[in-house]
C-alpha cells in the first residue's frame, strides 16, 4: 500500500512547517490534516502572494491534490468559510471541489470560542496566570468530546432534529457552568443548517477514504500537522500546551491510518527557539540576542498577532521530539536570521544540581530550574539569503547544520534562508 509522509514541528510550534508543507504539496495527490483546528496558522508565499491557512490544508493551493480534513480536526464552520473567502480575494479557486471532509470530525460552535475566553480570564483570575490559548474554542470543543457531549459532522447531516435537541443540551450545560455566557441557540442552529448544505457535497466517511487512498493506485499522501511536539496535550509542558496530540500518534488516530502506512517523517526546526506565551523555556534570551532574533525573525504569531518569546535553540528538546517522534529527515529554518551574530550558542544538555540529565523534565517547576549547557560556535556573518545549494553556505553556517545533525542523530534535509519556495535548500 501507499505510504503517508508526515511533517511535524518539533518544537513550540512556528518553525515555518507551512514552507516545508508546501514544497512537499506541490507534488501531492493527497494533503491531510489529523488534529488541532483553526488555532493553527500556516503561512505560505507563492507567486509573491502570501496565503494564511488555519483551517485548510495548506495543500489546497495545489490545483492537483485533493485536501483531507481528518476526523481529528475539530472544526469551526463559519471559521472555514471565512478562511474560504479570504483566500478565494488572493486568487484561491474551486478549493470545494478539493477539499473532503470526515463525517466523525467534531464540530466547534460558537460558545465554545466564547467559553474559550471566559476560561482564559477565569485563569488569569485565580492563578493569576492564563495558558495563552488562541481563543478559539479549541480546548472546550476537545473538553466536549473526551466528555462524550459534542457533536460531530455526521451528526449535523443526518436527523436535524436530533441534532438540535443535543445542541441545545449542550448549550444549557455551558450555559449552566457560565452565568454570563449568552447564546443565541435559534440563531445559530439557522446558521448551522446552512452551512450543513454548503458542506454536504465535501463530507465523507474519513475512515473509508484514507483506506482506499492507502490501497489503491499509487499515490503520494502528505500529513500535515499543527502545532508541535511541545504543545502535544501528552508529551508537551503542560499544562501550557494545546488539547490534541501533534506528535506522530495523533495521524493515526486523527485519520484513521495504520502505523505501518507512516512512512517519512520531517521534523520541521528552528535555527532558534521560539515559543508564545508563558511556560517554561531554559534557552530564552530575555537581552538583545532575544530582541536581535525577535525583530530579525518577524517573531509574532500568524493566528494572534503575539509577540514570541525567543532564544538559542535547544537541542535537548530536538532529542525529546525524536525520541517521540522518531524523525527521518529535519528541515532546518529560518537559518538566515542568525547571518549577523558574532558568536551563537546551542543548549546540548540540561543540568539539574550540576548533574546532566538524560531525559526531558515532565513537571513545570523542576523544568524552570534546569540549567543549559551551551556549545559555542563563531557566527558566519555572511548574508546566506541567497544561498540555493549547500555549497552556497559558508562553512561555519554548515558547521553549525553538521553540530545538530550530529547531536540528534538525525540528517537535515532542507536548510531555510528565506520566505519564498525557492529559498528552501535541499540538500539530498
Amino acid at each position: 500500500g501507499n505510504k503517508v509522509t508526515v511533517v511535524l514541528g518539533a518544537q513550540w510550534g512556528d518553525e515555518g512547517k507551512g514552507k516545508v508543507v508546501d514544497l512537499l504539496a506541490t507534488e501531492s495527490d493527497i494533503v491531510c490534516r489529523c488534529q488541532g483546528g483553526n488555532n493553527a496558522g500556516h503561512t505560505v508565499v507563492v507567486d509573491g502572494k502570501e496565503y494564511d491557512f488555519h483551517l485548510f490544508p495548506s495543500g489546497i493551493i495545489n490545483p492537483k491534490a485533493i485536501s483531507f480534513i481528518g476526523n481529528g480536526v475539530v472544526i469551526h464552520l463559519p471559521g472555514l468559510f471565512e478562511e474560504a473567502e479570504k483566500n478565494e480575494k488572493k486568487g484561491l479557486k474551486d478549493w470545494e471541489k478539493r477539499l473532503i471532509i470526515s463525517d466523525r470530525a467534531h464540530i466547534v460552535f460558537d460558545f465554545h470560542q466564547a467559553v474559550d475566553g471566559l476560561q482564559e480570564v477565569q485563569r488569569q483570575a485565580q492563578e493569576g496566570k492564563n495558558i495563552g490559548t488562541t481563543k478559539k474554542g479549541i480546548g472546550p470543543t476537545y473538553s466536549s468530546k473526551a466528555a462524550r457531549t459534542g457533536l460531530r459532522i455526521c451528526d449535523l447531516l443526518s436527523d436535524f432534529d436530533e441534532f438540535s435537541s443535543r445542541f441545545k443540551n449542550l448549550a444549557q450545560q455551558y450555559k449552566s457552568m457560565f452565568p454570563t455566557l449568552e447564546i443565541d441557540t435559534e440563531g445559530q442552529l439557522k446558521k448551522l443548517k446552512g452551512y450543513a448544505e454548503k458542506i454536504r457535497p465535501m463530507v465523507r466517511d474519513g475512515v473509508y477514504f484514507m483506506y482506499e487512498a492507502l490501497h489503491g493506485s499509487p499515490k503520494k499522501i502528505l500529513v500535515e500537522g499543527a502545532n508541535a511536539a511541545l504543545l502535544d496535550i501528552d508529551f508537551g509542558t503542560y499544562p501550557f500546551v494545546t488539547s490534541s496530540n501533534c506528535t506522530v500518534g495523533g495521524v493515526c488516530t486523527g485519520l484513521g491510518v495504520p502505523p505501518q502506512h507512516v512512512g517519512d517523517v520531517y521534523g520541521v526546526v528552528k535555527a532558534y527557539t521560539t515559543r508564545v506565551g508563558i511556560g517554561a523555556f531554559p534557552t530564552e534570551q530575555i537581552n538583545e540576542i532575544g530582541d536581535l532574533l525577535q525583530s530579525r525573525g518577524h517573531e509574532w504569531g500568524v493566528t494572534t498577532g503575539r509577540k514570541r518569546r525567543c532564544g538559542w535553540l535547544d537541542l535537548v528538546i530536538l532529542k525529546y521530539a525524536h525520541m517521540i517522534n522518531g524523525f527521518t529527515a529535519l528541515a532546518l529554518t529560518n537559518m538566515d536570521i542568525l547571518d549577523v551574530l558574532d558568536e551563537i550558542k546551542i543548549g546540548v544538555a540540561y543540568k539539574l544540581g550540576g548533574k546532566r540529565i538524560p531525559y526531558f523534565p515532565a513537571n513545570q517547576e523542576i523544568l524552570q530550574k534546569v540549567e543549559v549547557e551551551y556549545e559555542t560556535m563563531p557566527g558566519w556573518k555572511t548574508d546566506t539569503t541567497g544561498a540555493r545549494k549547500w555549497e552556497d553556505l559558508p562553512p561555519k553556517a554548515q558547521n553549525y547544520i553538521r553540530c545538530v545533525e550530529n547531536h540528534v542523530g538525525v540528517p537535515v534535509k532542507w536548510v531555510g534562508v528565506g520566505k519564498s519556495r525557492e529559498s528552501m535548500i535541499q540538500l539530498f
